[in-house]
């Protein structure tokens, strides 16, 4: 290789890192920018909360025990993988901080992995589906907070699920409430 290859090959390898940090460097403003609207949503849902006098836990997702403790747990039966409307998420089935009924992220504390998975869905690298558990029309998510908080961020109305039916001695209401009003 002559020095003239040489530096022709280097340019074309400094252009070509050159446009991939350039791309890195937009993807990465796009969900720093992503988060900040998300974070700024629920800032303001929670700062609408206090004014209007509710309740401290108001904004909170709803345990599935809360639920499912007065209708009596009697068992559960896999459904397997289906799509479901984002807004029948209402709860997850443990105690959850990190997100609010609304799945907007709370704190600071969930953002490194909700960046990472908005920059490789933004990519469209594949994301596994959610893990719920149904009572009537309603799904608590068991894994995926940050998917569905991603999900509902980008506008998206369903999203893949392996579900999980709960059965229980008292059936559940059919009528649903209606969803909160989020992400608008």
């Amino acid at each position: 290789m002559t020095g003239s290859d040489y530096s022709t090959s280097l340019k074309a390898h400094n252009d070509a890192m050159h446009d991939g940090n350039a791309l890195i460097s937009a993807e990465s403003g796009v969900r720093s920018r992503l988060w900040a609207r998300a974070r700024r949503h629920q800032f303001l849902a929670a700062l609408t909360n206090r004014l209007r006098a509710r309740p401290v836990d108001s904004g909170r997702l709803v345990p599935l025990d809360e639920i499912v403790g007065s209708l009596g747990w009697r068992g559960q039966r896999q459904l397997g993988l289906q799509t479901i409307r984002l807004d029948t998420i209402v709860g997850t089935t443990g105690a959850r901080r990190d997100f609010d009924r609304c799945f907007r992220p709370t704190s600071g504390r969930a953002r490194s992995r909700w960046e990472r998975l908005a920059l490789a869905q933004r990519r469209g690298e594949s994301i596994p589906p959610i893990e719920v558990y149904r009572v009537g029309h309603r799904h608590f998510v068991s894994d995926g907070h940050h998917r569905v908080s991603i999900a509902a961020a980008t506008g998206q109305q369903l999203i893949d699920a392996y579900v999980t039916q709960v059965l229980t001695t008292v059936p559940p209401q059919t009528q649903t409430a209606s969803p909160p009003r989020c992400w608008r």
